[in-house]
């Protein structure tokens, strides 16, 4: 399975970004935990990321993988066209949040890109992303 690991604004600030709430481990580490994850189950993992709504969109129309694994960061409480994109891909896909958005502020309680996903992990810190891979290869499997 060919994997897109997508990650939104601010994510690429990951640990040095209030580290209290996100923690130490920085982007290109769990770029780096998450690509070994990925080939040790037999799979490629591709990552991008951007703090730009059209760069991700326009990645995600690409089409050039089998599923996807979205952090959008803040755009997933506010963007109908990143829904738009994920759902049109027609590919599977699984939100991550790595802090517990159902324990933060209001507004963050709200995910509108959830509903294009198959799946969600909230909460798990960065290890959430790995989870949501292995969600999608166990679907994937019929597990």
């Amino acid at each position: 399975m060919r994997i897109l690991l997508l990650n939104g604004p601010n994510l690429g600030t990951l640990g040095r970004r209030e580290p209290e709430i996100y923690g130490t481990t920085t982007l290109d580490e769990i770029v780096e935990s998450a690509r070994a994850h990925a080939l040790e189950r037999g799979s490629l993992l591709e990552a991008f990321q951007s703090n730009h709504e059209g760069a991700l969109i326009d990645r995600i129309e690409r089409l050039d993988y089998d599923a996807l694994v979205c952090n959008f960061g803040a755009l997933s409480h506010t963007s109908y066209a990143l829904h738009d994109a994920v759902r049109g891909s027609g590919r599977p896909a699984v939100e991550v949040h790595i802090t517990d958005i159902d324990a933060r502020e209001p507004w963050r309680k709200v995910s509108v890109t959830a509903p294009a996903t198959r799946h969600q992990v909230i909460g798990k810190g960065w290890r959430g992303y790995l989870e949501a891979m292995d969600w999608l290869l166990a679907a994937e499997s019929g597990a």
